[in-house]
């Protein structure tokens, strides 16, 4: 057996296994007499003794591992790599980054180690070849004990290296490395068109980036053309023949949905009318909703009854976990604390996803009195808890 280097430090770069089709992880097997192409196996199926075509158990097998040294005896080959790729990535100078990277050399070793070998170093070439020779000589007749191994901690530890590069290849392939540019672009799509892409994005570990945006662009289109149908349905049903006559019909639509919102108003303020001081707070409630702020005097009704009282929550569920503003909230509203958290968790996790949130889809979401549901949308953004879309 040799003892061989493999200098790629990522698994995807080398060819699978033979016969579990998984990334290799050093130290894995070549067989010394298949070839070429190179036959690789994972530590697994080479204990197994996999035996596939022209290739037996009994052949004769390299152990290729980049775990001896090279240049200096405390360095490894896979750490001189890791060196020159740390370099690559952070730049020359950069040493508190190269070994943050590297995580198993400190700054001034890192340092010390490139100058000399890399830099003040001329005969580079012909030194790192005499070492090359120097260790094949020296290990050409040697045998590499192979240790037991607790095959189960092996196979543990193997499982969840390909997992995270299944994932990493998941995220470099979809471009979800930027997650905010990836949120910004998701919020170009109507709400229909997102609820599908943060359902089907599960799926995306199945299917290739390109088949994904394929489907999802396939979707909105079909979106936007329903859209243009029903449209298109309405201005016949009115009786409507050309584009011409369909922005006036838009016009005139728009315009009656304002005077239809004029004359709620107006309906409203009349039942204040013979009361100068609940007309007077109507106004200054009208004006707080306008300028974006919450209702800051209440609404007196002039029906004679006289407004519940507040809440009681001694006892109630889910009162510890309240700070004293929630109380006093739940106390006005009479809303119980363990309904308000549900209902502060669906809001939160909504504006979270869309990266704001409006009062429509608050009422959406919360299917509630839709005072209550204005009072505790106005709470949670006087809070910070949620922001405005």
């Amino acid at each position: 057996m040799d003892r061989l280097g493999s200098f790629s430090s990522d698994p995807s770069d080398k060819p699978p296994c033979r016969g579990c089709s998984s990334y290799l992880m050093e130290p894995y097997i070549k067989c010394a007499e298949c070839g070429p192409p190179p036959f690789f196996l994972c530590l697994q199926c080479f204990t197994r003794g996999f035996e596939y075509k022209k290739h037996q158990s009994d052949h004769t097998y390299e152990i290729m591992t980049s775990d001896f040294p090279v240049l200096d005896p405390s360095w490894t080959a896979q750490e001189e790599m890791a060196l020159l790729e740390a370099v690559m990535d952070c730049g020359f100078g950069n040493w508190q980054d190269v070994a943050n990277q590297m995580c198993t050399k400190t700054k001034e070793e890192c340092e010390k180690h490139y100058m000399k070998h890399f830099i003040n170093n001329p005969l580079f070439a012909s030194t790192l070849l005499n070492l090359k020779q120097a260790e094949e000589g020296k290990t050409a007749d040697t045998a590499i004990p192979f240790h037991s191994l607790k095959m189960a901690v092996v196979d543990i530890y193997h499982s969840r290296l390909k997992e995270r590069q299944r994932r990493k290849k998941i995220i470099r392939d979809h471009g979800l490395i930027n997650l905010r540019k990836f949120q910004l672009m998701e919020r170009r799509y109507p709400k229909e068109v997102q609820d599908l892409y943060e359902t089907m994005r599960r799926f995306a570990r199945i299917v290739g980036p390109v088949e994904h945006d394929k489907f999802i662009e396939s979707h909105a289109l079909e979106f936007e053309l329903r859209r243009e149908i029903k449209r298109l349905q309405e201005y016949r049903t009115a009786g409507i023949t050309n584009f011409c006559s369909a922005r006036t019909y838009d016009h005139l639509k728009k315009t009656r949905e304002e005077e239809r919102l004029k004359r709620t108003m107006l309906s409203e303020v009349l039942q204040y009318i013979q009361d100068s001081s609940a007309c007077q707070q109507w106004l200054r409630r009208q004006a707080d909703i306008d300028s974006g702020l919450s209702p800051s005097v209440p609404m007196a009704s002039n029906s004679g009854r006289r407004s519940a009282p507040p809440l009681n929550l001694t006892g109630l569920p889910g009162t510890e976990k309240l700070n004293e503003k929630e109380k006093e909230l739940c106390q006005m509203v009479r809303l119980v604390p363990g309904a308000y958290l549900e209902y502060k968790s669906a809001l939160l996790n909504e504006c979270n996803k869309q990266g704001g949130l409006r009062l429509a889809q608050a009422r959406a979401l919360i299917k509630i009195d839709v005072n209550k549901t204005r009072k505790i949308y106005d709470f949670l953004i006087r809070e910070g808890y949620i922001t405005k879309a």
